[in-house]
């Protein structure tokens, strides 16, 4: 198969772009919480790249520096994680026609913002080559989330407090979180599940946040009529 299309992929780098500043700040967030919980940088690097899934690494790193049983840790991994395979069936018909070995690493690339900007920009019709632009905003993503979080592990706490890095966690989240809350079964998850997860934020083991997620998937499913 040829390679992408070189014009998607300058497109997708073109609307990634506005995000990268907050990823950047995720990036050393998760960086630093791993410093802080007595990671290697071969550890933390090996999190990045196996994992490379920000809300389910910075959860890995504080569990792990909290002392959760390695049930809890993998279980919290997983619950974050179940929304790829949504993903990923959602976005696969664009896909039939590419080679297996591109989309197997194509699935590693997957995120939040490659599936949401990916599927935004396709709509009802998808380019000839739809693999440019998806890779056009996932490789800049994970290269981005590399570096950061290898620079967050070394630098540690001599980022200043000032900058409210700590802020780009929520921002990434609520810039993918708002344009999707677009019918009654989204908007009961996300208030439902964010609400529980918040009010449980006390709650030992981050059990709070497990809480939310499945609360939040309960109430679409049960409250959110014909659309869920």
């Amino acid at each position: 198969m040829n390679a992408p299309d070189a014009t998607e992929f300058r497109r997708g780098a073109r609307a990634v772009l506005p995000l990268v500043p907050a990823i950047a700040g995720f990036g050393l967030v998760v960086g630093v919480a791993a410093g802080n919980a007595g990671f290697s940088l071969a550890q933390a690097i090996g999190l990045s790249v196996f994992v490379f899934a920000g809300a389910s690494q910075l959860a890995t790193v504080e569990l792990v520096d909290a002392g959760a049983p390695l049930a809890v840790v993998v279980l919290t991994a997983v619950v974050i994680n179940l929304r790829m395979m949504m993903y990923s069936a959602s976005i696969a018909g664009y896909f039939d026609d590419v080679a297996e070995r591109w989309r197997a690493g194509m699935a590693y690339l997957l995120t939040d913002q490659a599936y949401a900007l990916s599927i935004s920009h396709y709509g009802d019709d998808p380019p000839s080559d739809p693999r440019g632009y998806y890779l056009g905003v996932a490789l800049p993503l994970w290269i981005v989330w590399q570096i950061a979080t290898v620079a967050g592990l070394l630098a540690g706490a001599s980022i200043p407090a000032k900058w409210g890095v700590t802020f780009a966690v929520p921002l990434v989240f609520l810039a993918l979180l708002v344009p999707a809350m677009n019918d009654r079964p989204s908007t009961l998850a996300a208030v439902v599940g964010g609400g529980v997860a918040a009010l449980g934020a006390g709650l030992p083991l981050n059990l709070g946040l497990l809480l939310g997620a499945v609360l939040g998937v309960a109430a679409a499913l049960t409250l959110g009529g014909d659309e869920a």
